[in-house]
């Protein structure tokens, strides 16, 4: 890899760039985590080549090369609950504490999408009113499934109710699908490369079929990824539920709920994926996302230079999605600094 020219080109680029933007999609990886991922067996999580490594310094540096004032630090898969719910609930409260602490230290520079030890749901609602009374959190991060359980399942009504009643901000991560499909092609693709992209489809699926927004509408809930599968798949989804949910009425639509969700557009949507998702989405609800550190600077440059490039983002469009629209959504941001 020629990782020296392309950092000159990435320094180039961002010359010219504002510094107002803000990042809903970005990760943190404290050492301790690392060494809880290590320690749980996920030296490669969800297939990845290696944890990546991060620090401040580093973040605070890609940010500037990106023109972010403010990312919103969160988690990234498999989260923090690797099979007991005590330790869950302790590594829980730690990285919810360290992010906070960031965001003390650095109170325009950085949010926190704080995480819940699901499926432990005495530990997540415990955890949720800490987060969010104490810590201030911007919002919640929640994985599209906590072993096994998605993201429809009855079984989070009590969390979904107690969040709608706060009117709290979910992001939605996804992680590795609860059963494999074909363990040749886990050998050979890391989960990020398009499982993640069904895992999302699926469970936001699940979510929207289920009712939970119907239910519960002051949720704000970001689908990662520009939506993933679901911009193309929703009217076969929508026409499949009508077909195969006797006894359900109204079926819940997939093709209003896409104008209710909020998305981010972490990953690689340009040109394709971002055109399906401004045919169905609101693009009032659409916002940036680099996922550093998972994707590289370098990388997180080359795609954000695709999307102020590309031929359906006109300049108001591109400053929504880099700027007004999180701003809307979080309004502490307007202000900068933490609560």
């Amino acid at each position: 890899m020629q990782m020296g020219s392309k950092m000159t080109d990435v320094s180039q680029s961002s010359a010219t760039r504002s510094s107002d933007s803000i990042d809903v999609h970005a990760h943190f990886v404290p050492d301790f985590y690392a060494d809880a991922l290590r320690g749980a067996g996920h030296e490669k999580p969800d297939g990845m080549p290696a944890i990546p490594s991060w620090d401040v310094d580093g973040a605070l540096k890609t940010m500037d090369l990106l023109g972010v004032r403010t990312a919103l630090l969160s988690v990234s898969s498999p989260g923090v609950h690797f099979g007991d719910d005590a330790r869950a609930r302790q590594l829980a409260r730690r990285v919810n504490e360290e992010g906070r602490r960031l965001v003390l230290a650095h109170p325009d520079r950085f949010g926190l999408f704080a995480s819940l030890p699901l499926p432990d749901m005495a530990g997540a609602l415990d955890e949720a009113a800490y987060a969010l009374d104490e810590l201030r959190a911007d919002g919640i991060i929640l994985e599209t499934n906590a072993h096994g359980l998605y993201l429809g399942d009855p079984r989070l009504e009590p969390l979904y109710a107690e969040l709608n009643r706060r009117k709290a901000v979910i992001l939605v991560h996804p992680t590795s699908p609860a059963c494999d499909c074909c363990a040749r092609l886990k050998g050979v693709f890391p989960a990020p490369a398009f499982e993640f992209m069904f895992e999302t489809t699926r469970s936001i699926t699940d979510m929207v079929v289920a009712g939970v927004l119907a239910r519960h509408p002051d949720l704000r809930i970001i689908v990662p990824h520009a939506g993933a599968a679901l911009p193309v798949l929703l009217d076969r989804i929508e026409l499949m539920s009508s077909l195969f949910m006797p006894g359900t009425s109204p079926v819940p639509s997939m093709r209003q709920a896409m104008k209710t969700l909020h998305f981010d557009v972490a990953g690689s949507p340009v040109p394709v994926l971002l055109s399906a998702l401004l045919d169905v989405a609101d693009p009032a609800k659409i916002h940036y996302g680099s996922d550093y550190p998972f994707t590289p600077a370098a990388g997180c440059d080359l795609l954000l230079r695709r999307l102020e490039g590309a031929e359906r983002v006109t300049p108001a469009l591109r400053r929504a999605i880099l700027r007004d629209n999180a701003l809307a959504l979080f309004p502490r941001l307007r202000e900068g600094g933490a609560d």
